[in-house]
């Protein structure tokens, strides 16, 4: 995983906990459809209900993949929550925009693809969060075995897992993320969403999120 800037992962940090689109809680850990306890909940979707922080995480995306994939001839978004990100940034781009689905629509096409699919088509793709990498890299071997060159993907935060990085390594992915769980706990203590004394446990969970408990 790469930072576009330092700076950026900070304010893009400190907006995320701004509007609540991160809430911080070590004391009353939210549970994820694995099992897994976590002290933190990402919802980035809703920076859309906020322009100056909409317009914020599209502009930086924009130059996130201007800088790392000039050669982008399109943009694919993951559903659902890539979705808005990615067709924002194709706007502003003016590329082709497509989004990929979890599973294969029942009916109709049975399109696993929305849009064009071009074989051979140049492709970023866009995603909102990333823990693990499993749902993000599935998008990303689906527009491969589709035709597509997937040159890497964007996204707008990482937990920052040591398994995450693995499995994109494996999967020969890019991934440059505009902010991040290593760049977000300092701004949290500053901003006196969580304190000194649950640094331990907030940085214990990162390293093995498993296992963790409160």
């Amino acid at each position: 995983m790469e930072i576009l800037d330092p700076s950026v992962a900070a304010e893009v940090a400190d907006k995320l906990l701004e509007i609540q689109a991160i809430r911080l809680q070590p004391e009353n850990p939210f549970t994820w459809a694995s099992g897994w306890k976590s002290p933190i909940y990402c919802d980035n979707r809703l920076s859309l209900s906020f322009p100056a922080v909409r317009n914020l995480i599209k502009s930086q995306l924009v130059k996130s993949v201007m800088h790392y994939f000039p050669e982008a001839e399109a943009i694919a978004g993951v559903a659902t929550a890539g979705i808005p990100q990615g067709a924002l940034i194709a706007n502003d781009l003016e590329l082709p925009f497509i989004y990929v689905r979890s599973k294969a629509k029942g009916h109709g096409m049975e399109n696993m693809i929305e849009g064009k699919v071009t074989p051979g088509q140049k492709v970023v793709v866009v995603e909102d969060l990333v823990s693990t990498g499993g749902s993000s890299l599935k998008a990303a071997e689906d527009l491969r075995k589709a035709g597509f060159e997937v040159l890497g993907m964007v996204a707008i935060f990482s937990y920052g897992f040591d398994l995450a990085a693995e499995n994109f390594k494996n999967a020969g992915v890019k991934l440059i993320c505009l902010s991040h769980y290593e760049a977000l706990l300092p701004r949290a203590i500053q901003k006196k969403y969580v304190t000194d004394e649950t640094l331990k446990s907030l940085s214990a969970w990162r390293k093995d999120p498993s296992t963790w408990t409160p």
